[in-house]
């Protein structure tokens, strides 16, 4: 991100965008009891881990449970809208549509930046498994306002 657009977005210069994610991902015990880490950021995109671990498993312990598969949803999509907005935001709404089992020794969440808006944004976010398949996908709407 250039000055100019930082400044005129709130933003946070690229520089700095992985220090501030990196900081609100360890922040948030939630988020590191599911342990989730950023693989990978991009401009308006970011890509985040969640490591298979039994509390998030169903069953046999093959397959992730939706709830952390919608947390990990949720994170990612926040963390788009975190960069622009220069720090964590507020969720207003979420979606979630899982579409296969979601397997393997972890998961990545891909977040695509679709809106900064004002007062609101709008992010959708792809989870793959180890082997690439989608196997679920999200939109999030978050304030653009830190808080």
């Amino acid at each position: 991100m250039t000055r100019s657009r930082a400044a005129r977005t709130g933003g946070v210069r690229d520089a700095d965008a992985r220090s501030l994610i990196e900081s609100i991902l360890a922040d948030s015990e939630a988020i590191v009891a599911l342990g989730v880490t950023l693989e990978e950021l991009g401009e308006d995109t970011a890509v985040l881990r969640m490591a298979k671990q039994p509390e998030l498993t169903r069953g046999d312990g093959t397959i992730y449970h939706g709830g952390p598969v919608a947390s990990l949803i949720d994170i990612a999509g926040d963390m788009v809208v975190a960069v622009r907005a220069g720090g964590g935001v507020p969720t207003i709404s979420l979606r979630v549509d899982y579409l296969r089992p979601c397997t393997g020794p972890y998961l990545l969440a891909t977040a695509r930046l679709r809106r900064f808006g004002r007062t609101i944004s709008v992010s959708d976010i792809d989870v793959h498994d180890d082997q690439g398949r989608l196997c679920a996908v999200g939109r999030g709407t978050y304030s653009s306002l830190v808080g």
